[in-house]
């Protein structure tokens, strides 16, 4: 059997070739996880929705009086095994954005983001809805981002192994989110590819508390968004 030792941001990680009986260990190690962490998502979702439900009223009190329109914006995305689910979010951008457009990405001063919305954006206070995601099993707390159907559909075409973003349950944060801003074109969306895909491959529990530790950093920050 020989092995290998990485880190990736300071985490030490082994790269194991050996046996079957290796990868049999591996697979259990897997499952191991796959349960633990949902365990987590559901102590610490619904703990942050106690926690924040007075700045989710305020800021949804915040959106219907800066902008026409709700407060919460429904969309469908792709989560583990490409599945769709509704995912919420708090409304950033003016409620018809898409009307003339369809689905695009949103670019550096999108001029669709209403004032309340750029602050969201920037703090990513946008996602809390998520928590919901997160606690239906539709999310984790920790992932890929989960992408729209409509884009997936040309990343696919253009980006070699995008399908493999969703071999995981989409994510409420991720690698990619706290190396790297939000994705306007398909080179930017190449990067944070990378970054997923290195995710899938080396996660972990303890990288999965790195990132989440990561975010607390980005919320204070605004550091990455548009």
């Amino acid at each position: 059997m020989s092995k290998t030792s990485t880190s990736l941001f300071a985490l030490p990680f082994i790269l194991s070739q050996g046996s079957e009986d290796e990868g049999l260990r591996a697979l259990i190690g897997l499952t191991t996880y796959s349960m633990l962490k949902r365990f987590i998502d559901i102590l610490v979702s619904l703990a942050l929705l106690g926690l924040l439900l007075p700045v989710m009223l305020l800021i949804s009190l915040l959106i219907r009086a800066s902008s026409p329109g709700a407060a919460i914006y429904c969309q469908r995305r792709l989560t583990d095994r490409s599945k769709t689910f509704t995912m919420f979010k708090f409304r950033s951008m003016s409620s018809d954005a898409e009307a003339s457009s369809g689905a695009v990405m949103a670019d550096v001063g999108d001029p669709r983001v209403t004032k309340i919305g750029a602050f969201l954006r920037r703090t990513r206070l946008d996602e809390l809805p998520q928590l919901l995601n997160v606690l239906t099993g539709d999310m984790s707390l920790v992932g890929p981002r989960p992408e729209r159907p409509e884009l997936a559909l040309t990343l696919r075409e253009e980006l070699p192994g995008f399908q493999r973003r969703t071999k995981v349950r989409a994510g409420l944060t991720g690698l990619a989110q706290t190396t790297s801003g939000y994705a306007s074109c398909v080179d930017g969306y190449r990067e944070k590819l990378a970054w997923d895909l290195l995710y899938i491959k080396r996660r972990c529990l303890l990288l999965d508390v790195q990132i989440l530790f990561k975010t607390i950093w980005v919320v204070l920050s605004g550091r990455g968004a548009r």
